[in-house]
């Protein structure tokens, strides 16, 4: 088994110690891949996750008080050690989550680079003299943790998920207790175990793992001494969390679901913009928020723009992460797998013609071809629902205003990506786009020094960049009177 060879522990992480269920349940973890059980894990609950938040609770106050040099120093370490471990953890990340070793060790590296960037933060939270009316008068400001925190990571970046909330977090001052996707807890373990030995205190950073996550979740949203909830994940269940946390007026940070629009302009570096649709789509095989769900291009290029995508995307190496020069990996899931299906059966059905693709690859179970289909038109299901596959449906759009309300169109707004040489268009569209994040002339936009959050359904909040520090602080004013002569 995977865990034997790298000492990934299988047990969660509450309060210091390595522990079981009180039930002694555990659940497989399985490799997307071959099907193969890599681990068994502890599959925790409600009381878990009570004695997780205890823990957290009493460790917040000693946490808080250290001076943030301290904090930095030992954020510091937690990152060096994934650097240094990062061909091991990818590994683990492979096995667990099927994506190619390239991609998984980019993704350690990533998420280390959010320690890098948090632990410097910390040192930076800044307060505020404000100029006062009264002579006898001084107002201040000060910044302080929020306390306990809950997040809830998802399955397709189990590592840096967990990261760029957990290192922000910490940064500020808060304990955390975090819950990861049953389907990959290996990584949120190891990342644990590194983070004890880079000296994170016992009780500062908790993971239960489980596949009770309606249990774990309700605990995690109603429980009075957690003072702020963070998920990456769907829209359906980010509402789900929000009206948990009603109850107990929890401050709350959501990263949701996406439907992120890719526009190729007539203008565009056609080489750039190929580069940029096979990043954006097919990294994580499809399966990120942020990734093309809806390519846009201008009537007069689409033939030559279908063409070479579709070229390229058949040449792309399907396979068990593991093997050598893969580049598009499994689906996690059946229902990943089923979904993907569903959406280009119905989109065939409805007219759209499969250039390259569409249909499940020979690799596996849980593998699909990676797919390029044009016609595709704006009230398809395949351009209306987030794909989360590797399926890149092609729109023809004749003017700038078109594409720019055809992008809009959508509760989301997460990611959108444009591809012009016009410097005039990139910031008419860029401003016009009701995203959070706008990639110009560029697939990948994801960086520890960028605030990562969208609007709309796609959630609020910020993670990463000096705003994401802000999500973890309270603002405390303080009046100091009777200072008159």
């Amino acid at each position: 088994m995977l865990v034997a060879n790298a000492a990934c522990p299988t047990q969660a992480y509450i309060d210091g110690r390595w522990c079981d269920a009180a039930d002694e349940r555990r659940f497989d973890v399985t490799n997307p891949s071959t099907g193969a059980v890599i681990a068994s894990v502890a599959d925790c609950g409600v009381a878990e996750t009570r004695a997780a938040i205890a823990a957290a609770k009493a460790a917040q106050p000693g946490w808080a008080a250290l001076p943030a040099g301290q904090r930095s120093t030992i954020l510091r370490r937690w990152r060096d050690l994934m650097v240094e471990r990062a061909d091991e953890l990818a590994l683990i990340l492979t096995r667990e989550n099927g994506k190619p070793l390239s991609e998984a060790r980019g993704e350690i590296l990533y998420g280390a680079s959010y320690l890098e960037w948090f632990a410097e933060e910390a040192k930076r939270v800044y307060g505020e003299v404000v100029p006062s009316s009264s002579a006898s008068n001084r107002i201040l400001v000060i910044k302080q943790a929020v306390g306990v925190c809950a997040a809830i990571t998802p399955w397709n970046f189990p590592n840096a998920m967990l990261m760029r909330k957990a290192a922000a977090a910490l940064a500020a001052g808060c304990t955390m207790v975090a819950k990861p996707a049953a389907e990959t807890p290996l990584s949120a373990l190891i990342a644990a175990k590194l983070g004890e030995e880079a000296g994170v205190p016992a009780g500062v950073f908790n993971i239960v793992t489980g596949t009770r996550a309606a249990e774990i979740g309700g605990e995690l949203t109603a429980h009075p001494d957690v003072r702020k909830i963070t998920f990456t994940g769907s829209t359906a269940v980010g509402r789900k969390l929000l009206e948990q946390s009603a109850a107990t007026v929890k401050k709350a940070s959501m990263e949701l679901g996406g439907n992120a629009p890719f526009i190729v302009f007539d203008d565009a570096d056609l080489d750039a913009a190929i580069d940029g649709a096979v990043a954006s789509k097919f990294r994580n095989a499809g399966q990120t928020c942020v990734c093309a769900n809806r390519m846009f291009v201008q009537a007069g290029i689409m033939p030559e723009f279908a063409r070479r995508l579709a070229a390229r995307v058949a040449a792309l190496k399907v396979g068990d992460g593991e093997m050598t020069g893969c580049e598009v990996g499994p689906l996690i899931n059946e229902a990943g797998l089923a979904k993907t299906e569903r959406l280009v059966a119905a989109a065939r059905a409805d007219g759209a013609k499969v250039l390259t693709g569409g249909a499940k690859h020979v690799a596996g179970e849980l593998f699909y071809q990676p797919t390029v289909i044009e016609g595709v038109r704006q009230e398809m299901d395949i351009a209306q629902e987030e794909i989360f596959g590797p399926v890149a449906p092609l729109i023809g759009f004749d003017t700038e205003a078109e594409v720019i309300a055809m992008a809009n169109d959508t509760i989301y707004g997460l990611a959108a990506y444009l591809f012009t040489r016009d410097i005039g268009r990139a910031w008419r569209v860029g401003e016009a786009l009701e995203y959070g994040m706008v990639g110009i002339n560029e697939g990948i936009l994801s960086s520890a020094a960028a605030p990562f959050g969208g609007v709309k359904q796609s959630g609020f909040g910020r993670e990463g960049s000096r705003h994401g520090l802000e999500d973890y602080l309270e603002i405390k004013y303080m009046l100091m009177g009777g200072l008159s002569a």
